[in-house]
């Protein structure tokens, strides 16, 4: 489940536009705190607190917002927007949490253990889906999911979506006929033999030259 919530300051901010240009070179983030039901509220984020705080958490992480020291929400970060030329942060969106109210995310979903079919029969093991898309309300979502192939011990075998066990209370929104993991045999590739003829007409001249050079 989602640990306790990171806190990140924040404060409001009046500019707009353009205009937030001169917060960038201030060593500030422009942000945006928005929400069903709720005003967009305008702040200003710290651009190295940020940074370093978003290199530690996931994407379903619940931050506590501290804006002007005072007003406290729960946030997730919905968007960050970067400068594509030069990799600097441009802009972050924070989705304000309502209690009660379930959120939709995608979370990580990792493999475990060995499958018998590609470490004793030699085949290739395939790993075809990374993120799931679930809901639930904020503090039952889990930082990840984890399926095991041990299940994958012959070529026949697939594991979906429907296989993975979610957590109580997070419900699956992707596909659950989806393939998570499957082993697939390894095929021989097999090189064309190519066989080096020589041209007819070369060939006739060499044997007209051998038939003179004899009689000769």
């Amino acid at each position: 489940m989602s640990s306790t919530p990171t806190v990140l300051t924040a404060t409001s901010r009046t500019e707009t536009g353009k205009a937030v240009a001169h917060l960038r070179q201030a060593g500030k983030i422009p942000a945006v705190v928005f929400g069903h039901g709720l005003e967009s509220i305008p702040v200003t984020l710290d651009a190295h607190e940020f940074d370093r705080l978003r290199r530690t958490i996931h994407s379903n992480s619940i931050i506590s917002l501290e804006i002007d020291g005072k007003d406290k929400r729960r946030v997730m970060v919905h968007g960050i927007h970067i400068d594509p030329r030069h990799r600097h942060l441009l802009h972050v969106d924070l989705f304000a949490l309502k209690s009660g109210e379930e959120v939709t995310v995608e979370i990580p979903l990792h493999t475990t253990g060995e499958a018998y079919a590609a470490t004793k029969l030699g085949g290739t093991l395939l790993h075809t889906v990374d993120r799931v898309r679930v809901r639930a309300l904020p503090e039952m979502l889990p930082e990840g999911l984890e399926v095991s192939v041990e299940s994958l011990v012959d070529f026949d075998a697939a594991i979906h979506l429907r296989d993975v066990a979610l957590p109580e209370g997070v419900t699956l929104l992707s596909d659950p006929d989806e393939v998570v993991a499957k082993v697939i045999p390894q095929r021989a590739i097999e090189e064309p033999v190519v066989v080096a003829e020589e041209p007819v007409a070369e060939a006739e001249a060499e044997a007209g030259e051998a038939k003179a050079s004899t009689e000769s």
